[in-house]
């Protein structure tokens, strides 16, 4: 006899309930400790005003099909036109690629571009959407313990010493979601040329906070080179929609004729393409609205870290508490008090890791930070 239909989704649910993990939408309320909205760009005056003027000049809201079809717009051709001069500088002679999301542009490109013969050399904190491509791709891949830069090279050398021929790919965040600590990456830059190896860094977290005008964290190391790749995201501090890879010109090209989730996905659109140009001017810009971020990060450090919170100069500030059922309670204790501060249990981090991920945004003062403190120390 056959079980009843979705008998083992209700049972996976309930399995989730009983251990503390089962998720659910919940509405935003409360002051914003937990969206990555960092510079505070996604209500900017500025890029609601260049989606009216995007309107009014006849940019349409949806681009009616893949970029291979009839989707392909010039505001998407002047997009990555402008993000591979912004990201890539002034001696960069590569392409970039918009694409609808981090996960989709992350998980294509190593879907995607390493080959048979290759292998990818990943850091083990590195976000979902890697591991997403890792299993979709042909090449083979190892994990290497967090910002271990002799795991890497030790790694590296093990792979090369079994006579392998292909290339390798070193895969890191710039800066990690969860753990809001920093990659080694002059040390990861030189491994790679030493190695001659790619190096992929997604700067999804860094970008319009951290390295010259916003440009993320490798962009502060000086010029490119020709064997990087990094990912950029648009819905995080440039406060829009979409991602952008850049790199060299052949990744866009074999991207556009060989990517899955770009050939068969309806293209972005492209009156988000237009804001997105606007929010790279604006965060070049950005320089004050900087430097007001990090003065609230090193002053969340000073509150917070006392507390438990691990504190790296990043925005992200994470507290562990180790249990799941402690942590969701913490952060609804929390909510409660009106902080819409957000608990995250494993399989987002390692098992026993359960955390509060405080956020400082551009949507809280120095005073709101001072009040979170407040509350956590009466709530733990």
């Amino acid at each position: 006899m056959t079980g009843a239909p979705f008998s083992t989704h209700h049972a996976d649910l309930a399995g989730l309930s009983d251990r503390g993990r089962l998720r659910a939408l919940s509405p935003r309320a409360g002051r914003d400790f937990a969206s990555n909205d960092y510079l505070g760009f996604a209500t900017h005056p500025a890029l609601a005003q260049a989606a009216r003027e995007a309107l009014a000049r006849g940019v349409p809201l949806g681009s009616g099909g893949s970029r291979l079809l009839r989707g392909n717009h010039p505001e998407h051709e002047a997009l990555e036109a402008e993000a591979a001069a912004f990201f890539g500088g002034p001696e960069f002679s590569g392409a970039a690629l918009f694409l609808p999301t981090g996960f989709t542009a992350n998980s294509a490109l190593l879907a995607t571009m390493p080959q048979r013969g290759d292998h990818i050399f990943v850091d083990e904190l590195i976000h979902a959407s890697v591991h997403e491509g890792l299993r979709l791709s042909r090449a083979g891949h190892t994990l290497v313990p967090h910002n271990d830069v002799a795991g890497f090279a030790d790694a590296l050398r093990a792979w090369r010493g079994a006579n392998a021929t292909g290339t390798p790919w070193i895969v890191v965040e710039s800066l990690y979601s969860m753990d809001g600590d920093f990659a080694p990456l002059a040390e990861l830059s030189a491994l790679a040329e030493a190695h001659g190896a790619l190096l992929m860094v997604d700067e999804a977290h860094a970008t319009g906070v951290f390295g010259p005008g916003g440009r993320g964290l490798l962009a502060g190391l000086g010029p490119r080179g020709a064997n990087t790749i990094t990912l950029h995201t648009c819905g995080k501090a440039l406060g829009v929609e979409g991602a952008l890879l850049v790199g060299p010109s052949v990744m866009r090209e074999f991207l556009v004729n060989r990517a899955r989730g770009f050939i068969f996905s309806t293209a972005p659109s492209p009156l988000m393409a237009a804001v997105v140009r606007e929010a790279l001017s604006l965060c070049e810009a950005a320089d004050a609205t900087r430097a007001d971020l990090l003065a609230r990060v090193e002053y969340a450090r000073t509150a917070l870290t006392p507390l438990g919170a691990e504190g790296h100069g990043s925005p992200i500030l994470p507290l562990v508490l180790g249990g799941d059922v402690r942590a969701m309670a913490v952060a609804t204790a929390l909510q409660q008090r009106g902080f819409d501060v957000r608990g995250i249990r494993p399989p987002t981090v390692p098992e026993g890791t359960a955390r509060l991920r405080i956020v400082i945004t551009g949507h809280v003062r120095q005073q709101d930070i001072a009040d979170l403190a407040t509350a956590l120390a009466e709530v733990l």
